[in-house]
């Protein structure tokens, strides 16, 4: 029988685990853009650095953010069933993140970040069947690859954590991966970079709650919202001959 991982005193360690910058889950390699950015001249200082980060969190966090949440659910249900049926109740999962993948592909013009989201997916899984054991049961049942959003929401599920707490964490990561790597690519003060995260806080909050009520969504029902010149950015910077991040 499977024991379903229950929100308690180790909860909060989950969250913060999660949230940490310093996962070894490939992260700290991407600025999510903001290199390419810069080198467009789209962001320059402190104030386009927050008027970048806003619009992240508000077309491409939010869609990260359903997804994770619905993959959540779907875990965490399938969770539900293993305990009832042993392993064989977690079967169905598979597919169920997989129908999440394709209609996360759809949404995703862009080849170059198709492929990063299933690295740095690949790469949490990895990390996580190393630094949590007990969570292998479920994230050998979701599939070898899944795109980061996804895989995110996957692993949430796995250690006890809910809808909103997996949104949160993808919403977080979506503004703090281009402020921390603001610091290196615009010689910025780092106060100023988490200064333009705490502005965001209320916004990051009001977006994880939209996204949690996706969670029992059809995948199709999930938001759509598109950041065009993320995607052509995400292109350019293939062929970027000198960079410091690999996105």
């Amino acid at each position: 029988m499977l024991t379903t991982p229950t929100p308690g005193p180790d909860r909060s360690a989950a969250l913060l685990l999660l949230s940490d910058g310093r996962l070894p889950a490939g992260g700290y390699a991407h600025s999510a853009g903001l290199e390419q950015a810069i080198a467009r001249g789209w962001v320059r200082d402190a104030t386009t650095l927050g008027d970048y980060l806003r619009g992240r969190i508000h077309t491409t966090g939010l869609v990260s953010a359903s997804f994770a949440a619905a993959a959540q659910h779907r875990t965490a249900s399938a969770m539900e069933a293993g305990d009832a049926g042993g392993t064989e109740g977690l079967a169905p999962l598979g597919a169920a993140l997989a129908g999440l993948d394709r209609e996360l592909v759809a949404r995703t013009p862009s080849p170059a970040l198709r492929r990063i989201a299933r690295d740095l997916g690949r790469m949490l899984l990895r990390a996580m069947r190393s630094i949590a054991p007990s969570t292998q049961p479920v994230l050998d049942a979701a599939g070898p690859v899944l795109q980061q959003p996804i895989a995110y929401g996957t692993v949430a599920a796995a250690l006890g954590l809910t809808a909103r707490d997996a949104a949160g964490l993808v919403l977080y990561e979506a503004a703090a991966t281009p402020a921390v790597a603001a610091v290196k690519l615009l010689s910025i003060d780092p106060f100023a970079t988490h200064r333009c995260l705490a502005g965001l806080a209320p916004e990051l909050d009001e977006l994880a709650e939209r996204a949690a009520a996706f969670a029992t969504a059809d995948a199709r029902d999930l938001p759509a919202l598109a950041a065009p010149l993320s995607d052509i950015a995400a292109e350019l910077h293939t062929n970027h001959d000198q960079r410091l991040f690999a996105s």
